[in-house]
């Protein structure tokens, strides 16, 4: 009988793979990093092959010759990928152009602008949850139609990251209802279809959109082609799949009303979930993977890509102790950061560095650090940088209550998770007591537990939040650093309404977006 399931997540900056077995035990964990391309301002780019599935292969085969299990064990395949994202492939399935990827790619500025105004979402009466913004890949199709005419001639189908590597695996092309809903207007949540008469309308036609399917169904299964290439064994069922973010989430164990999670990864995301859905207009609302509980969530744009560009940058002797003694150079920079005190001595950190998504949906917002004296140090900047993340978070707690939607309690998934000093500034900028997961696999835990799921092997989440996944430790605010990040807080909510117009000047400064490649 097979006994182990496998997830993979491909993520913006690494990826993730594990093999478990059905009572929930790690028999192996792998992770590859990949950057992100970056040809022009504004773009955010990978390539389908060269990242997506030169990914997923080398995790699947690293997992397999890690524990030498027989691929035929393997029950079932499940993915998740970063979303929403679009990849245009041919008739035989190839990439005709690299992946564009979700919020942080904001080529599609002035289409997402004229979609608005023409669909009359762009007022402040507009439906909450389906005014486009630089997250939407509808106004990015329309942005590749038009800038790039040849490669549209050629398009046969418009594919997610996520349905990219379902693709590579079984041959099918597929979305999810998840990553569907970034396709608004073309796709009607109502029905859980496409909408015919708005791909008309945008002149988007109906064959290049995918077949919809619910995560955890079987979709397909693993090809002789991919087979070859991963080390699975043909035959294997491979589910639909969904977003990387929704997949963090039920990786934390948050299967309950109103339990909430918290995501450290690339960027910083959080949830709620709710028996009745919620909505607010400058946040993300919709299912959730739980049958039966909707969410409340918002997605911030940089995060682990901001303490990873500090490091790529200023923390070279730190970089270079990692090569020689092994110990992880965002550990050496956080023991430092510690020694500061709670508000870095006078400063506060704007972490719009590559725009910003919720709350704000402004591409132009740009990072800013103030209060800047010569008597600030390295650590200073690096924890105002942690801090202006959690200010970030808290901005969204807030807004959440303004709704009804407050976390009764709250677990921390990804990287960031682990790290002592950042985690315990989130718990005291917050006031909120952070449960950190012992073993942050991530997307992929939740990925292979949805694989054994849509094969029949599980009736419902339970066994995910009581087997699957453990709580490492408990982090509790400090009430004395809490009232001291309340003062700051005020100062942070104030910087962006205060400074956005120069921000926008600055944005407009740094060059124009090219026309095409």
């Amino acid at each position: 009988m097979s006994s182990y399931l496998l997830g993979v997540d491909v993520g913006t900056q690494s990826s993730k793979g594990v093999l478990v077995s059905l009572d929930g035990q790690v028999a192996a964990y792998h992770a590859v990093e990949h950057g992100v391309s970056r040809p022009f301002p504004g773009w955010a780019e990978h390539d389908a092959d060269a990242v997506w599935w030169a990914d997923v292969t080398s995790i699947v085969r690293a997992l397999l010759r890690r524990t030498e299990v027989d691929p035929a064990s393997v029950a079932a395949v499940g993915v998740s990928a970063l979303a929403p994202a679009m990849v245009p492939v041919d008739a035989d399935g190839r990439p005709l152009r690299p992946g564009i990827l979700y919020g942080i790619d904001t080529r599609a500025h002035a289409e997402v602008e004229r979609l608005n105004r023409e669909l009359g979402w762009d007022g402040s009466d507009a439906p909450p949850g389906r005014r486009l913004q630089a997250q939407s890949v509808s106004p990015k199709i329309v942005w590749f139609r038009d800038h790039e005419p040849a490669r549209w001639e050629q398009t046969w189908k418009v594919l997610g990251a996520t349905g990219y590597l379902v693709h590579r695996l079984t041959g099918a092309f597929v979305v999810d209802p998840v990553n569907a809903e970034a396709l608004a207007p073309l796709y009607d949540p109502a029905n859980g279809a496409w909408d015919a008469a708005m791909c008309d309308r945008l002149q988007v036609p109906l064959a290049v959109l995918p077949e919809i399917h619910e995560p955890a169904d079987v979709v397909g299964r693993v090809t002789p082609e991919a087979a070859r290439q991963t080390g699975l064994a043909a035959g294997t069922p491979v589910i639909c799949g969904t977003i990387d973010g929704l997949a963090e989430y039920l990786s934390s164990g948050v299967i309950r009303e109103g339990e909430g999670c918290v995501a450290f990864g690339s960027t910083m995301c959080m949830c709620v979930l709710s028996s009745v859905p919620r909505r607010h207009a400058l946040l993300y609302g919709g299912r959730s993977l739980v049958p039966g509980l909707s969410r409340l969530s918002g997605g911030m744009a940089t995060s682990g890509a901001l303490s990873r560009w500090f490091r790529d940058n200023f923390a070279p002797r730190e970089v270079q102790a990692e090569l020689e003694s092994g110990v992880s150079a965002y550990q050496r920079l956080s023991a430092d950061a510690a020694a500061v005190p709670p508000g870095s001595e006078g400063l506060v950190a704007l972490p719009y560095f590559s725009g910003e998504r919720t709350p704000v949906f402004d591409h132009q917002a740009r990072g800013l650090i103030l209060g800047l004296t010569t008597s600030h140090t390295r650590h200073h900047l690096y924890r105002s940088l942690l801090e202006g993340v959690a200010y970030g978070l808290r901005h969204h707690f807030d807004l959440m209550a303004e709704v009804g939607v407050v976390p009764g309690r709250l677990v921390a998934v990804g990287g960031g998770s682990q790290d002592r000093l950042w985690t315990q500034i989130v718990a005291d900028v917050t006031g909120q007591v952070l449960e950190c997961v012992e073993l942050p696999i991530g997307p992929a835990l939740a990925d292979a537990f949805l694989a054994g799921y849509g094969l029949g092997l599980f009736e419902n989440f339970e066994p995910l939040a009581e087997r699957w996944v453990r709580i490492g430790r408990v982090v509790r605010p400090d009430p004395g650093a809490t009232a001291v990040y309340d003062r700051y807080y005020a100062v942070y909510r104030r910087l962006y309404e205060r400074n956005v117009e120069a921000m926008h000047e600055l944005a407009g400064l740094s060059g124009a977006l090219p026309g095409s490649l």
